[in-house]
């Protein structure tokens, strides 16, 4: 049998644990000044606990202030309207989502286009009033360059009445490769965010070839029943079988080295978009999406770097 005092630093060992992963969690979306529920917490953690073993160790970091707690929200920073700006950034962010929906219905009409759904900042509930309406999009394999062209075709019309905002079509993938490649916490959490609006099978099958994200979040279930299934459109149906030939397969290959190739000379010219970066787009036969390389990897250690003064802090600080 073990010993009262084997057990008392086994508890005392979980409950380290535990909090340090509690802390690392928080300090993720701390990043973009966004606190937790106490639910929201439990799904983001990298390890599975049991209630009691999380409730403990939630009150043990707030009882000695190292997490900090309003109403329901839970943050790193002691700072009330850090709870207001979320309630504020969720009640924009539904008004959003309802157009975002409507938008989805939409843009699934166009030709190869299998699946929609919500990503970047609204798939989080959050959002203020200068915020993009961003979409994940699923394509059929091997005509994700079509779909795309006819996409952005149609979004140069939307730069005419001032509608471009809601038609942020950044990210593309197709039936042929529907596993994210970079496999992160980062890649994770934006896979069990996104909000599936429509082409629910396609999405079930997205979410089966990105089981990995299980590895970063054990506890998050995904989004599969609330996107609509796909229908058919006559004028949809028509124009791919105009393109599911030998002449369709050569016009989604120009497309993609045309389009790559306008992307690369944006990049090495270091053209800015409207946010200040570097316009750069990574391109491939299957997916189509901002370049991920810098951006990850800064993201990452910027977060690496956090999780480690944090715990570091707390060690201190606990120790006082």
């Amino acid at each position: 049998m073990k010993s009262i005092a084997t057990i008392s630093r086994q508890n005392n060992r979980q409950l380290l644990i535990t909090r340090n992963n509690i802390l690392a969690t928080l300090a993720y979306f701390d990043m973009w000044d966004y606190p937790l529920t106490r639910g929201e917490i439990y799904l983001f953690l990298e390890n599975k606990y049991g209630q009691n073993d999380f409730d403990e160790a939630l009150l043990y970091i707030t009882d000695n202030k190292l997490v900090f707690r309003f109403d329901k929200f839970y943050s790193l920073k002691n700072d009330y309207m850090i709870a207001v700006r979320r309630i504020k950034g969720n009640k924009k962010a539904a008004e959003l989502i309802i157009k975002a929906k409507e938008v989805g219905a939409f843009l699934v009409k166009f030709p190869y286009v299998r699946g929609i759904a919500i990503s970047g900042s609204l798939s989080k509930n959050c959002a203020d009033d200068n915020s993009d309406i961003d979409f994940f999009i699923i394509t059929e394999a091997n005509r994700l360059w079509l779909a795309r062209t006819f996409m952005h075709l149609f979004k140069k019309l939307t730069f005419l009445v001032g509608k471009q905002h809601n038609y942020c079509m950044n990210y593309f993938i197709d039936e042929a490769q529907l596993q994210i490649v970079e496999k992160n916490i980062y890649t994770a959490i934006e896979v069990a965010t996104i909000i599936p609006v429509e082409g629910d099978a396609t999405f079930e099958n997205f979410y089966k070839a990105n089981a990995w994200s299980s590895d970063f979040l054990p506890n998050k279930c995904m989004r599969l029943a609330i996107a609509n299934p796909l229908k058919k459109h006559w004028y949809k149906s028509l124009v791919e079988m105009l393109f599911n030939n030998r002449f369709g397969s050569w016009l989604d290959n120009t497309f993609m080295r045309i389009t790559a190739g306008r992307w690369n000379k944006k990049t090495e010219q270091k053209k800015l978009n409207m946010r200040g970066t570097v316009m750069s787009m990574a391109a491939s036969k299957h997916f189509a999406k901002p370049s991920p390389e810098n951006f990850q990897r800064k993201l990452i250690e910027r977060y690496r770097l956090k999780v480690s003064m944090l715990l570091q802090e707390s060690e201190e600080r606990l120790a006082q």
